[in-house]
C-alpha cells in the first residue's frame, strides 16, 4: 500500500491543518478529505469492531460524554484514533487509484504514515498545547457549542468545565506535541505573525508542489 498521489497533514489542534488541506485541494484541483472524513462510514460500523467510534453514535445521554474523567476521555480519544486509521486506510486505498491529488487532514499515526505515504507526502503542523485548551469553545463550531451548552446545564457548571478542560489538556499534552516534533517528519509550527498565504507557501514547499 503506497499512496503516491496523497498528501497527508497531521499534528495538533489549532495548527491550521483543515485550512491548508482545503486551500490545497482548491488550488490544485484535488480531492479534499477533511477532518473526520471517515464519518461517512459511521452508520454501518459494528459496535463490537469499533467501540470507540460507535460510542458517540449510539450515545443516549450526551451529558455522559462530558462527565467522563480525563483518563476515560484520553482512552476514548486514543481508541477512536486507532479505529479511524482503519477506516481512513480503506477510503484512501480507493482514492489512490484516482488521477487527482488527494489532500488529507488525517488521524493516521506518524508510524503508519511513514510506511504508506510517498516520500515528501507527510507534513506535521503544530500549535502550542495550551491553545487547544484555552480556545476550544471560542470557535463557533456547532459541535463545540453543543458541548458547552451541556456543560452549562450541569448541576455544577464550573466543576464540569474544569473537568472537561482537564480532558482537553490530557489529549493536548506536551508529550504528544513532542512526539510529533521528534518524529523526523517535516514540521510547521503555528505563528500568529504569519499570514495564511505565507503558511500555504511553506506547505507547498514541504510537499514539493508547484502552481
Amino acid at each position: 500500500m503506497n499512496f503516491n498521489n496523497i498528501y497527508f497533514i497531521t499534528g495538533t489542534a489549532y495548527a491550521g491543518k483543515s485550512t491548508m488541506v482545503k486551500l490545497l485541494a482548491e488550488k490544485y484541483g484535488g480531492i479534499l478529505c477533511e477532518e473526520n472524513y471517515h464519518n461517512r462510514l459511521l452508520p454501518q460500523l459494528s459496535r463490537e469492531e469499533f467501540p470507540c467510534l460507535t460510542y458517540s453514535r449510539d450515545l443516549e445521554d450526551w451529558h455522559d460524554f462530558i462527565r467522563r474523567t480525563p483518563e476515560e476521555y484520553e482512552a476514548w480519544v486514543d481508541g477512536a484514533a486507532r479505529e479511524c486509521e482503519i477506516l481512513e486506510l480503506r477510503i484512501l486505498e480507493d482514492l489512490s487509484a484516482r488521477e487527482q491529488p488527494v489532500f488529507v487532514d488525517t488521524n493516521i499515526s506518524v508510524e503508519t504514515l511513514k510506511t504508506v505515504a510517498g516520500q515528501g507526502h507527510v507534513l506535521i503542523m503544530l500549535a502550542e498545547p495550551q491553545i487547544s485548551v484555552r480556545r476550544f469553545f471560542e470557535r463557533p463550531d456547532r459541535e463545540k457549542q453543543f458541548l458547552y451548552r451541556l456543560i452549562m446545564e450541569e448541576p455544577d457548571p464550573e466543576h464540569a468545565l474544569d473537568n472537561f478542560r482537564q480532558c482537553l489538556a490530557r489529549i493536548n499534552s506536551r508529550e504528544r506535541y513532542d512526539h510529533f516534533l521528534r518524529s523526523g517528519l517535516p514540521v510547521i509550527q503555528r505563528d500568529e505573525d504569519r499570514t495564511i498565504g505565507q503558511t500555504l507557501a511553506m506547505v507547498e514547499k514541504a510537499f514539493g508542489l508547484k502552481s
